[in-house]
């Protein structure tokens, strides 16, 4: 049905390996317990009425938890099949009540309400037969078509209804004992026609339980169906293994009439709980993900900022070198052009910044083409020559000349040497006393692939934030944004490579990117 679909519930969700095992195992060991039973089934055990109130207690609350679990899922759900499962745990809750009070020697020798001989087992047969008239109710139900469309009606019309049922038999069951059918000889033992009782809710206890295997495939169904066979082990302990009340195989048969009030009980809040769990870590994991998307998000416009400033405030100095030239009392038209054509060149450079950002961003590999490495280490120097002529570095290479070329996308592989090469200059700034070299090498791994070293002699690395270079938003600047190396980290990691930073000695650092072979 539409709504099975839309909740992981316990009575749509299929039971998986190890909850069928378990449910095998309880099954196994209801019989060997069974088993065990009947030869000690005789005996009985004096004294042993004042604990009936305790057990009825114990078996009204089970009943009536589960009652209450069961209807609230079937707000959610809106099924007729598991409404009538709740009413019949509530049934079977409220008829404990009066079975309890005229119990005799529970409260008093002939019970609370003192009622006749048959009063007592007239309600305890009402109530074996009932439980699993409910459970094929339950399996019978067809819940294909649409959900109860007024659900809370309908729920209060199961709870009213079920309440006016039992008051009815109770009522029936205490008015006048002649009335009533014959079950009891006396206190104790029980008449012929009381044993078709235990053996019609058997019957009817191995038949709801197969038509659940069968047609309700669920958590829930399955334990449905342990508690049917502890019914039906209930009742022929009760019925054709003891020796009337208060004996062993009776108190036997009352405990797992327990276990059969308790096992969806706990199912449910077992099951409950662990839905609970997954709902909560799904919840969590949707955080997570929601906040690193809002971060990536961050960091995309933040690293478009970062990225393009560099070729702005070129073309910035361009535009004001060239400014100056036309100012002269003799313009030179010739500086001029070439501080145009500078300002051309940038903002090239920074549209391929932009593009070259977005796709970092992206999944896949496209714009890939075969890169000379060599090529690019002089295209990214020349594009930062300015700096480098400014802050007086000595640039030194050292470039493999049978360096195979890589696969990758060569604006994306310029923008990582050209961000590495501006921190390079940065930590050199800071330099006062020394010399200013800025090495760039390639080599070729016995691996395969290439190798890309950038070297400088600047501060180096603060070994309490070697762990942070990478993280986002992190900067040991003045007024860094801390994106420049996760940029340059992502790049390479796109194209299947790596990214490493260390210290140098005796000062300065070094930077290792390493490529797959193309």
């Amino acid at each position: 049905m539409p709504d099975a679909d839309r909740h992981p519930l316990l009575s749509t969700l299929p039971p998986n390996h190890a909850q069928t095992r378990r449910a095998l195992w309880m099954l196994l060991a209801l019989a060997v317990a069974m088993a065990a039973t009947v030869p000690a089934a005789t005996l009985p055990v004096p004294g042993s009425g004042p604990f009936v109130p305790a057990y009825a207690t114990a078996l009204l609350v089970s009943d009536l938890l589960t009652a209450v679990l069961l209807y609230a899922l079937t707000a959610v759900q809106r099924s007729r099949a598991v409404l009538a499962l709740a009413a019949g745990y509530l049934f079977c809750g409220l008829t404990v009540l009066p079975w309890a009070l005229t119990f005799p020697g529970a409260f008093s020798a002939t019970g609370l309400l003192d009622v006749g001989l048959q009063g007592t087992a007239t309600i305890a047969a009402t109530r074996r037969l009932g439980f699993p008239v409910f459970a094929l109710a339950y399996a019978l139900l067809d819940d294909d078509g649409p959900g109860i469309a007024d659900i809370g009606r309908a729920i209060l019309g199961s709870v009213l209804a079920t309440i006016a049922v039992v008051a009815g038999t109770t009522a029936f069951a205490v008015w006048d004992d002649d009335w009533l059918p014959r079950f009891m000889i006396d206190r104790q033992h029980t008449t012929p026609l009381w044993d078709l009782v235990p053996g019609l809710a058997a019957l009817l206890s191995v038949v709801g339980a197969l038509l659940v295997w069968r047609r309700r495939r669920s958590v829930l169904g399955l334990w449905v169906v342990i508690a049917l066979a502890a019914w039906f082990v209930e009742s022929v302990l009760l019925g054709f293994v003891s020796a009337g009340r208060l004996s062993v195989g009776w108190w036997a048969g009352r405990l797992y009439g327990l276990l059969s009030a308790s096992v969806v009980l706990a199912a449910l809040l077992s099951e409950t709980m662990a839905l609970y769990g997954r709902l909560v870590r799904s919840i969590a994991a949707e955080r997570r993900s929601r906040e690193a998307r809002l971060t990536t998000m961050e960091a995309l416009s933040a690293s478009i900022a970062h990225e393009v400033n560099q070729p702005l405030a070129s073309m910035v100095a361009s535009a004001s070198a060239g400014l100056r030239w036309l100012d002269r009392s003799r313009p030179d038209l010739e500086e001029t052009r070439t501080a145009l054509r500078r300002i051309v060149d940038d903002g090239h450079r920074a549209g391929r910044v932009v593009t070259g950002v977005r796709t970092a961003f992206r999944k896949g590999s496209r714009d890939r083409e075969t890169v000379d490495l060599n090529a690019l280490v002089h295209e990214a120097l020349g594009q930062c020559s300015a700096e480098l002529r400014v802050n007086r570095i000595e640039v030194r290479t050292e470039l493999d000349p049978a360096l195979a070329p890589v696969t990758g996308n060569p604006a994306q592989l310029q923008q990582v040497l050209c961000n590495l090469i501006a921190n390079a200059v940065d930590a050199m700034d800071a330099v006062t006393h020394g010399p200013r070299i800025l090495r760039l090498r390639t080599e070729a791994p016995e691996g395969g692939g290439a190798v890309v070293v950038v070297e400088d002699t600047g501060v180096g690395l603060d070994p309490v934030h070697q762990d942070r270079l990478f993280e986002p938003f992190f900067t040991t600047k003045p007024h860094g944004m801390g994106l420049g190396l996760l940029i340059c980290r992502s790049i390479v990691e796109a194209h299947g490579g790596r990214l490493s930073m260390a210290g140098r000695l005796p000062q300065g650092a070094v930077c290792r990117i390493l490529l797959p072979p193309g």
